[in-house]
């Protein structure tokens, strides 16, 4: 039974359908019947987790469970009807209103009076505010551009040079210090975290867990590459200015050095990044495949909604 060394363990279920992946992982049970997804939360905790877990399979994968199980066909069954559930659900609640050029420019815009999650940690968050930060997005940070590296072999030309080029850039330009997962490491280090991939998973919110299930979703899939292009779009628009406020977090609280480091890095590596994806990345898929637009621009508002559900959480946790 091929494993992982470096795999976290399974993590504790939240309901009936968590519970039922796990313990088929574990060769405890059957598999759960593929039309339980239907009356499930779509953005709840037992669907999100028991997505996530799956999707898990193709990255480090679990302390005891068989590296093989990643293609167990009955498991794929049961995968493509959460899927199906979760995308039914942004495809109904999230809607593209506008073209796609209006969609990027309304990333590039902040407004004055904006107070997110970024904009609240730089004015008045606390170290403990920080650190719970840290917790939720290491779930996707200490995998940090893993989902985009799918995309790559379902590009071509300007589109997949200038991805590779980013992508680079996100694994450390070839230095392991630099990758920015390692990076991220470093950042909990300072803030007293456990830096063990997988570590917060029991702890991380439904909605973390979807925004990171959306990823993993988009880079699966090649009918969804174009939706992978958007949401890493917005990823990278969005990033230096709200990794300013966040820089400015680290240095007001004394986090640490490394804290600090890792936005400051994003802050300069992401407004570069923010102009190759733009006109490059998405230019150059469009070139090759116009018809792709609307799915960049779903991909998009997809990631804001996303975004926005984090968000509220968090500011509601802090202002509790």
């Amino acid at each position: 039974m091929p494993v992982s060394p470096s795999a976290p363990p399974l993590p504790r279920r939240r309901g009936t359908l968590s519970a039922a992946v796990s313990d088929a992982l574990l060769d405890r049970a059957a598999l759960p019947d593929p039309a339980a997804a239907g009356p499930a939360d779509p953005y709840g905790d037992d669907l999100q987790l028991a997505l996530y877990t799956c999707y898990e399979l193709h990255y480090r994968g679990f302390e005891g469970v068989d590296a093989g199980r990643e293609w167990d066909t009955a498991l794929l069954s049961v995968r493509a009807s959460l899927e199906d559930r979760f995308l039914t659900a942004l495809r109904r609640d999230v809607p593209v209103p506008e073209p796609l050029d209006g969609l990027l420019a309304d990333l590039l815009v902040q407004p004055v009076d904006s107070d997110g999650v970024p904009q609240f940690l730089a004015k008045r968050g606390t170290l403990e505010n920080l650190r719970e930060y840290a917790r939720q997005r290491s779930l996707y940070h200490l995998k940090e551009a893993d989902p985009h590296a799918w995309v790559l072999p379902r590009l071509s030309g300007r589109a997949k040079a200038a991805m590779a080029a980013v992508e680079f850039d996100e694994f450390g330009g070839g230095r392991a210090e630099r990758v920015h997962a390692r990076l991220f490491a470093d950042l909990m280090s300072d803030l007293g975290l456990n830096t063990g991939y997988g570590h917060y998973l029991d702890s991380g919110y439904a909605e973390m867990l979807a925004l990171v299930n959306a990823m993993s979703l988009f880079g699966l899939h090649r009918t969804m590459r174009g939706a992978l292009v958007g949401h890493f779009a917005a990823v990278e628009i969005t990033s230096s200015p709200a990794s300013r406020h966040l820089a400015r977090a680290m240095a007001r609280t004394g986090a640490g050095p490394a804290a600090q480091h890792f936005y400051d890095e994003h802050v300069e590596a992401d407004a570069v990044h923010e102009q190759v994806v733009r006109n490059e990345v998405i230019g150059g898929l469009l070139d090759e495949e116009p018809g792709l637009e609307p799915d960049i621009a779903f991909g998009i508002a997809v990631t804001s909604f996303l975004e926005d559900r984090l968000g509220r959480r968090f500011l509601a946790a802090w202002g509790a």
